[in-house]
Parts: structure tokens; sequence; C-alpha cells
């Protein structure tokens, strides 16, 4: 039988290391019950971001609210050898019964601001471990490459063609979420921009060039067939192509074309001549959009040079992210039975206890830094950034309702950084995370 290609719905439960199982059956065995804290958080930033961007957590948080161990499951585990028949059925009626607090979708994070803290029986916040962190990890690591991008682009659109070069068809379609929560314009991914409402852009391939006889009669074909579509033109000659364009539409002058994509080549020095083509034959409504291994550093240089690109496609490297294709998130039991926990570890500490964290504003309404807080302590100072998404197991409507408008947040954020939270080139972050007294002093 062929195995399904992602994660069935009554299989997601065991989507868990073997130790998750392993440490819940001997919490069950001991009759540790009582309810636990645990935060999901970073240390560190990496080197090439100066924030985070925030992602993922209020989904993973109303997926926990679904998990049941089915039959099936129960069956596979029990088919292990490895856990007891009583644990068996505890699991078979395992639901959770907790809260979880998580910053809305969207928002800028950094180093120990909790993403998220999940508060319930140990056994059932131990669960969750492995499945949150990789859910929480995927999103955040590529929102906060994509909003890089769309900063980079300077209000020009940002299309996302990484489908095929993405790790896997779950982090394809779960990206577009990220994406669209970062601001993107639109997708080539069919699935995915389908499933998350993200408008889908596309092109043609070389190969539909390379199909026809001559590079003019797979214009004519295409725009006839797509009024308003983008050509490709770098199959043979960047410029060439160009001009078949600009003569088809002389020779056919009812034909709409949106756009002449560049995809190869010296995008530095075909865009600007490109753009003289089309402006000198009357087609200034022509765009012209770029592709081809692009970053943000490349489209910050490109925009900087004052090259006339008006929008652009980027695959590969925000696809996979990578100059930082991880965070080292951590999911740490901060407290147990009403004590804070610390663990001790050179270089891998933690805050104790269950936390809220304050953005501060400066008097130009943008941020001036945080203060990570005991989350029974009030600040007089500070907005509080953590919101409870489920609570007693279910979803928190008001919390949740929050997720709706990550992209917004995130243009907001985004009109309230300080400067050198809007810096491309790597950096180690200079804004300012603080310790209220009573955190600092519980620790």
């Amino acid at each position: 039988m062929t195995a399904p290609l992602t994660v069935e719905d009554d299989e997601l439960a065991l989507l868990t290391d073997l130790y998750q199982l392993t440490m819940i059956q001997a919490y069950w065995r001991e009759g540790m019950d009582d309810r636990a804290t645990f935060s999901l958080f970073f240390r560190r930033l990496p080197a090439e971001r100066r924030f985070m961007l925030a992602c993922g957590q209020q989904h993973a948080a109303e997926l926990v609210s679904q998990l049941r161990f089915g039959e099936r499951a129960i069956a596979r585990l029990a088919a292990t050898g490895r856990f007891d028949a009583g644990f068996l059925d505890w699991l078979a009626n395992w639901r959770f019964e907790g809260d979880i607090w998580t910053l809305p979708e969207g928002t800028p994070v950094f180093a120990d601001e909790p993403l998220l803290e999940v508060d319930a029986p140990i056994a059932q916040a131990q669960l969750l471990e492995s499945l949150l962190m990789n859910l929480v990890q995927l999103e955040t690591v590529l929102a906060s490459k994509a909003v890089r991008l769309v900063m980079a682009a300077r209000g020009r659109p940002v299309v996302d063609f990484g489908l095929r070069r993405m790790h896997g068809v779950d982090a394809a379609v779960r990206g577009v979420r990220a994406y669209r929560n970062a601001g993107l314009a639109g997708t080539s991914n069919v699935l995915g921009g389908l499933r998350h409402d993200l408008p889908l852009n596309g092109t043609m391939a070389h190969s539909y060039i390379l199909a026809h006889d001559s590079e003019r009669e797979a214009f004519q074909a295409f725009a006839r067939h797509m009024p308003d579509t983008t050509l490709l033109v770098d199959t043979h000659d960047t410029l060439a192509g160009v001009r078949e364009v600009i003569a088809l539409l002389q020779d056919e002058p009812e034909l709409r074309i949106g756009a002449v994509r560049l995809d190869s080549g010296h995008l530095e020095q075909l865009a600007p001549d490109a753009r003289r083509l089309l402006d000198d034959a009357g087609l200034g409504e022509i765009k012209i959009i770029a592709s081809s291994g692009l970053d943000e550093q490349a489209i910050d240089a490109l925009l900087s040079a004052g090259v006339p690109i008006d929008a652009f496609g980027v695959g590969t490297r925000m696809g996979a992210s990578t100059d930082a294709p991880v965070i080292d998130l951590s999911y740490k039991l901060v407290e147990y039975a009403g004590e804070p926990r610390v663990k001790q570890s050179p270089g891998k500490a933690n805050l104790p206890g269950p936390k809220q964290v304050y953005r501060h504003l400066d008097a130009a309404g943008h941020y001036a830094g945080d203060t990570i807080a005991r989350r029974d302590e009030r600040l007089d100072q500070g907005t509080p950034l953590l919101v409870r998404s489920v609570s007693g197991g279910q979803p928190d409507a008001d919390g949740m309702a929050l997720a709706a408008s990550a992209r917004e947040r995130v243009l907001e954020a985004r009109g309230r950084f300080p400067d050198s939270l809007t810096r491309l080139e790597p950096g180690v972050s200079d804004y300012p995370v603080t310790l209220s007294k009573a955190l600092a002093a519980w620790r």
C-alpha cells in the first residue's frame, strides 16, 4: 500500500518524538498530573536577522485542540510493544484540556520572548513539544525571510516562485500562509494560494517557447490564450525577445500584454535596456518583472541603483530561507505544581515561570523596547502581547480572531520599526529587551 503523501488527520497525534510518549507514560505510572507551564522561545536571533516574525503559533494552537489518538493510532502504538495496555487506554481518551497563550500571528519577536506558552497537566503539555516546534519553526522562518524581501522591494510586489525547491509538500503549502502574513503579493503555488487566500501569479516556462517553431509564434499564441499575461523573454536573447514583443504588438495592437519577465543575465543592464525599448515603442504600460536567484540583498542593490523593475519573483532563497534556514527553538518546562523551574545548563538557561511580554513605544510611535515580565504582574507602561488562544482545551474566539489580521499587523509593525530593525545587512540587533524586576528576582 502506498504511504500517504502528507500526515493524515488521524495520524497527527503520532507526529511526535518517541521520548514524548515514553515520558508521559512515566508520568502516568507515577501519577504526576499537576499543572505545568511550558514556554516556546529562542535564545538567540540568527546572525542574519534583526528580528523574527512570529508565525504559525495560533494555527498550531488550534490544531492542538483537535488532537486525538484514534483506534488506528492506538493499534500502531500497541504493535511497537513499548507501551502498557493501561497507558494506551489512557491515550485513547486523551484530550488537551489546558490553556495556550500565544503572540498574535505576525508579531515581531526577539530572543527569550515566548512565542507561546502552554498551561496544562504535565503529560498533556509534554506531548505537544515536537508538533508545536515543527509547526512554529517552519512558518516563523519563512515569514521572517519573506518580510525582509517585502521591505527590500520598497512597495513593489513580491511573488513566491519557490514551490519546486521547498523542503517537502507540507512546507510548500504552509509556507504560502507565512508569505501571506509577511506581505507577499502572490504565489505561483496553486494549492497554497487557494488554501491560504493569496492571489495566484505566474507566467510561462522556457519549454513553452521551445515547443513552438519561433519565439514570436509562442508569444502570439500565449497572448491570445491569456490576455494581460506576462511573457518570458530570455529563452534565447533577452533584448531580442523584448523586440519580438514590440513587433507583435505593432502587428496586432488588440493583444494585451501586461509585463515581460527577465529570468537570467545581468538584470542591472538588461532591465534599463528593456524599459527603454518598450518606452520608445510607446509601450510604457508594460511592466518589467525580474526573477532568477533573487534575495533581499539583490533586490535592494537593484533598486538602490535605480534599475527600473516593477515586481519580483523569488523562489529558492526564500523557500529554503537559505541564509537562516532554522531558529533554535526551545520548548522548556518553566513551572510545575506552582513552582518555577529553571534549566541551568551553560548557554541554555531559561527564564522561569509563566510570562507576559510588554512592548513599549516612543513619542513618535516607534518600537522603543520590550519588557519580559511575570504573567501575574501588571506593568504601568507598555502593551501586553501574549493572548489566550486556547482556553480549557477549546479555541478562544477572541484570541484566535487576531490571527485573521496578521497581514495588517505586520504592515503596522513595519511602520513602527526603528531604523535598526529595517536594515537588511547582517548584524546584532540592538533592540532592547529587558526583564521586569519581579521576573529578574524570580530568576
